[in-house]
């Protein structure tokens, strides 16, 4: 038997295994898949697996829930430090390295006093911008980002999300799909179609990231350190950042947000 946890951050939930000997079947699709699942399995956005590299240095491997492989996750990487911590092989402040790199992450605390899990994420440059309203850059993850008027409560999400995420662009390698609403100069709220979960989830680290800088470029604002406060449908994320506007570049980003201990359980490997 194995020992799994599961965690959320602002609703994004993730099984998590400490794999340091290396015996989890991360080869099986399918038994991944069935964990995921939310009616016969464990039930999650992704799995996430704790190991060590060559370098004995934390490794995050991570899974979306339909079984393959995936790129960074953002939400993931802060309950990931969460779980380090939880475990006390750290303390305070967590080092690891995932698919896309280096990341740093650190407990901090809320303006009313709660713990916090702020994530360093790898810098961002090759924005393009697809239309006034529509942007394309990778955080760790690929997504598309697209400002709109109506309501994004009120969006058919799926269906609007699947017109993107299937085209002729993106069908093959796949792309996530976020609609955002402007409710100030550095105030957002948004929704996120993830790939991998071909489905809604209630909020997205590397999608709200993308956003936020997003929000930079869309609203104009001046070179320099500047935070986004993010809106998603699982409750409030910030992101922290440094901008420059004349290469539309992003360094020293950080995202920030609860990460939380749901539960413990066993499974039969």
């Amino acid at each position: 038997m194995t020992v799994f946890y599961k965690y959320q951050g602002t609703g994004n939930d993730f099984i998590m295994v400490q794999d340091f000997d290396k015996k989890f079947p991360s080869h099986d699709k399918k038994f991944i898949e069935f964990l995921c699942h939310r009616r016969f399995g464990i039930g999650a956005d992704g799995l996430i697996l704790l190991q060590r590299n060559e370098n004995s240095l934390f490794y995050m491997q991570y899974f979306n829930s339909d079984g393959k492989e995936s790129s960074m996750c953002g939400n993931g990487g802060r309950c990931f430090a969460q779980f380090i911590l939880d475990l006390g092989l750290s303390q305070n402040e967590v080092q690891f390295m995932a698919v896309d790199g280096m990341h740093q992450a650190s407990i901090v605390t809320s303006t009313d006093g709660k713990s916090l899990i702020s994530l360093q994420m790898i810098p961002v440059s090759g924005v393009q911008k697809l239309g006034s309203e529509q942007f394309e850059l990778n955080t760790g993850s690929p997504h598309f980002i697209e400002f709109t008027q109506s309501p994004v409560k009120e969006l058919s999400l799926i269906e609007k999300a699947k017109g993107i995420r299937y085209n002729d662009k993106y069908k093959e390698a796949g792309i996530n799909v976020n609609f955002v609403n402007l409710l100030g100069l550095k105030d957002i709220q948004m929704r996120t179609y993830e790939r991998g979960v071909e489905d809604e989830t209630l909020s997205c680290g590397t999608g709200a990231t993308a956003a936020a800088l997003s929000t930079a470029i869309f609203n104009q604002l001046p070179a320099g350190t500047h935070q986004i406060k993010v809106k998603v449908m699982g409750g409030q994320l910030a992101v922290k950042f440094h901008f420059e506007p004349n290469t539309m570049s992003f360094k020293d980003i950080w995202l920030v947000g609860p990460a939380e201990k749901v539960y413990e359980g066993q499974i039969d490997l």
